[in-house]
C-alpha cells in the first residue's frame, strides 16, 4: 500500500472517530447494544464505532453483532474490534428466539438488490422478519433501518419529502420496506415497544455509494445518465452516529425519522467536480426528469446537528482513492433506478 492510500485509511479513522455527542448520548442509553444484520454495509463500521465510542466514554456495555457472516474473515474482524458476534440466520424463527434479551436493537437487515425474481424472500426478509423480531425484543429500544424509497418521486422544486408526506413506494423492494414499516409500529403500539423508523437515502463511503458511482464512471469515461438528475447523501460515518444515537429517541408509537445529507445535489455537478479532480470531461446521456427520490432530514439535522462531513470533503477523499486504485465493495446502488426494479 503506498503511503498515500494509508494516509487515506488514517483519515477515514479520523473521520469515524466518534463525536462528544455520540459519547455523551451512550452514557445515558442502558443496556447493551444489539446489531441484528451486522454483515451489510454499514453494520461493521457502526459496530467497531459504538465500541470506540464506549471506550471513549468510559463505561461499560456490550455490543453484540447478529449475522449469518457469509463474508470470509468480518466475524473475525469483528471479535479483534471488541464486538461480540453471534452467528444467526434470522429467518431460522427457532434461532431467532434463542437470542439473548438486550436492551437497544439497531434492525440492519433487510433484501434489496436481487429483490426482481426473489420477491417472495424480500417480502419475508422486509416484512415477515420485523414481526418475528419486533415480538421477539418488545421489551427493547429497536432503532429499525427503512429507506427513502418509500416515498414518491416528487418535484424538485419541493426541495425533498419530509415524515408528513404519505408513502406511495414503487415497486417491490419499496413495498416491503413500507410493510417493514408498518409492521415495527404495529407492534410498537401492540407492545408499547420504543421505537425508531431510520429512513435513509443514501449513505455513502470512498469504497461504496453514490458519489463513488459517478466517480469511477468519469475516471473510466463512462457515461453518466442524468434522468435522475438530483440525489441526497450522508457519509457513512454520520448515518452511523444517527442510528446509535436515535436509540435515545425511540417512542411508541414509533417515530420516524428521514435520514441524509443537507443538500439536494445535482448529479451532474457532482460529476463536474471529479472532472476537475482528474482533468477528464464526463459523459452524460438523458435529460433530467422533473422528479427525483428526494428527502427532506431537516428534523434529523435538529436532533443532530449537520453532518459533520461535507459533501466536498466526500468528494476530495473518493478521488483521491480511486487515483490510488482503492479497492471498493462492487456493491451498485441503482440510483438512478425509477420503475423501483432493483
Amino acid at each position: 500500500m503506498t503511503d498515500r492510500k494509508t494516509d487515506l485509511l488514517n483519515w477515514e479513522k479520523r473521520l469515524l472517530a466518534p463525536s462528544a455527542a455520540l459519547i455523551d448520548d451512550l452514557k445515558q442509553i442502558d443496556g447493551d447494544i444489539l446489531l441484528l444484520g451486522v454483515g451489510g454495509k454499514m453494520g461493521p463500521s457502526m459496530a467497531k464505532l459504538a465500541v470506540e465510542a464506549i471506550r471513549a466514554a468510559g463505561i461499560s456495555k456490550k455490543v453484540i453483532g447478529a449475522s449469518r457472516f457469509s463474508e470470509t474473515g468480518l466475524k473475525e474482524e469483528l471479535e479483534a474490534n471488541g464486538v461480540e458476534t453471534i452467528t444467526v440466520d434470522l429467518l431460522d424463527d427457532t434461532a431467532l428466539q434463542q437470542l439473548p434479551e438486550i436492551e437497544n436493537v439497531i434492525y440492519l437487515a433487510g433484501q434489496k438488490f436481487g429483490t426482481t425474481g426473489k420477491e417472495a424472500f424480500t417480502w419475508a426478509m422486509n416484512s415477515y422478519l420485523p414481526g418475528r423480531v419486533a415480538e421477539k425484543f418488545k421489551t427493547s429500544r429497536i432503532v429499525a433501518f427503512s429507506t427513502g424509497n418509500v416515498y414518491p418521486f416528487a418535484p424538485l422544486h419541493k426541495g425533498g419529502l419530509d415524515e408528513s408526506v404519505t408513502p406511495e413506494p414503487i415497486g417491490e423492494y419499496g413495498q416491503s420496506c413500507l410493510g417493514r414499516e408498518r409492521i415495527f409500529q404495529y407492534f410498537s403500539e401492540k407492545n408499547n415497544t420504543p421505537t425508531l423508523i431510520y429512513r435513509l437515502n443514501y449513505a455513502v463511503d470512498f469504497r461504496y455509494g453514490v458519489i463513488l458511482e459517478i466517480a469511477k464512471s468519469v475516471w473510466e469515461g463512462k457515461a453518466i445518465d442524468l434522468s435522475s438528475g438530483n440525489v441526497n447523501v450522508i457519509w457513512q460515518g454520520d448515518a452511523n452516529e444517527i442510528a446509535i444515537r436515535s436509540l435515545r429517541h425511540c417512542s411508541s408509537p414509533a417515530r420516524i425519522l428521514n435520514v441524509t445529507g443537507p443538500e439536494l445535489l445535482s448529479v451532474q455537478w457532482i460529476a463536474d467536480q471529479f472532472g476537475k479532480q482528474f482533468d477528464k470531461h464526463p459523459v452524460f446521456v438523458g435529460e433530467p426528469e422533473p422528479t427525483a427520490l428526494l428527502n427532506n432530514a431537516s428534523a434529523c439535522h435538529q436532533l443532530f446537528g449537520y453532518p459533520r462531513i461535507t459533501i466536498r470533503d466526500i468528494i476530495d477523499i473518493t478521488a483521491e482513492w480511486i487515483k490510488q486504485g482503492g479497492d471498493t465493495f462492487g456493491k451498485a446502488t441503482h440510483f438512478q433506478e425509477r420503475k423501483g426494479q432493483f
